[in-house]
Order: structure tokens, then sequence, then C-alpha cells
């Protein structure tokens, strides 16, 4: 089972990046090319039948296999990338992280009005990176088809500050 798999790649690092947190750390999974494939199979099955224009993938871990999932989906990848990291105009959002604050941005003419996007990132935990990632989308007169995580912190309730945005969250992992 994938799941099962993840869960014994991936691992613990306590008290980054702050006193307190305990990261899950996934460039474990990275060193095994047949789990990554497993991964993003896995992922475009969780999403059969939503209809996708774009993958959209959040910094920097949601560029792991955002382009990957893009490429199996057939459809373009967007990066979200952290503020001044992208060379044309955008447009940003701030946010609350669970250890801090934090801008995420988009290029302006990155999505096309109407279409829609599948949001990517590694982990799912309160939500507020991914909710930051939406409100660009929607700027953009875009709208979030889905979400796709490879593990969920379904402890910290972040699944429930998506359902404005949209019904689909998939994960493979939660904890």
């Amino acid at each position: 089972m994938i799941e099962e798999k993840i869960k014994q790649t991936v691992r613990d690092v306590n008290d980054f990046p702050k006193p307190g947190i305990i990261f899950k750390d996934i460039t474990p999974i990275l060193k095994d090319p047949k789990l990554c494939m497993q991964i993003t199979e896995a992922l475009a099955a969780q999403l059969s039948g939503v209809k996708i224009d774009v993958v959209a993938g959040i910094e920097s871990r949601g560029f792991l296999f955002g382009p990957a999932l893009a490429q199996l989906l057939n459809v373009p990848f967007v990066p979200i990338r952290k503020a001044g990291k992208l060379p044309y105009k955008t447009i940003q959002e701030s946010y609350a992280l669970e250890y801090g604050t934090a801008t995420i941005e988009v290029h302006e003419d990155a999505l096309l009005a109407g279409q829609r996007v599948l949001i990517h990132d590694d982990l799912l935990a309160t939500g507020g990176t991914v909710v930051a990632a939406s409100k660009l989308v929607m700027q953009l007169g875009a709208e979030v088809a889905a979400y796709s995580f490879i593990i969920s912190l379904d402890f910290l309730n972040g699944r429930a500050r998506l359902s404005p945005y949209a019904v689909k969250v998939c994960s493979l992992a939660s904890y």
C-alpha cells in the first residue's frame, strides 16, 4: 500500500524549522524512483474524473512532484513562488504559517480566466499556504478544481480551510 510505503520512507525531524515542530521530511522519497512514480500515479488516479487544465505547485516541495503530475495529466505546470522569486509581473498574497508569516506570488499571466487548477504541495498542515495559493488562482479568474498532497496532517484540520475553494482534496498518507 502506498500510504504505508510513504510513512516508512518519510523522516521526522524534530524542532525544525523551530522548536516544537516535527517536520515531515519527504526528501528520502526522492532516493526511490519507483516510489516517486507510484506517488505520481496514485495522485493522478485519485484525480480521475476531475477536469484539470493546469497544475499549480507551491514552492518549493510542490515543485518536486507537481511537474511530473502535470506531465502525467498532460497539462501545463505553473509555479507559485515565494515573494521576489519570479522575474515577471506578479500578484501576491500574504498568509500566516504555523510557524510565522510569508508571502507567495504567481505571474500575472500564469492562468487564464475559467481554467480549472489543481493546486499541489507536498504536505497539508494548517492550510494557510494553500488558502493563499487558492486566492491567487481566483484573483486571476481561474478556479480551484482540486488539491493534491503527498501527506496530510489531519490533526491540524487544514482540509476544513480548503472547503470554500474546492471539494476534492487528495492525499496519500495521513497523520
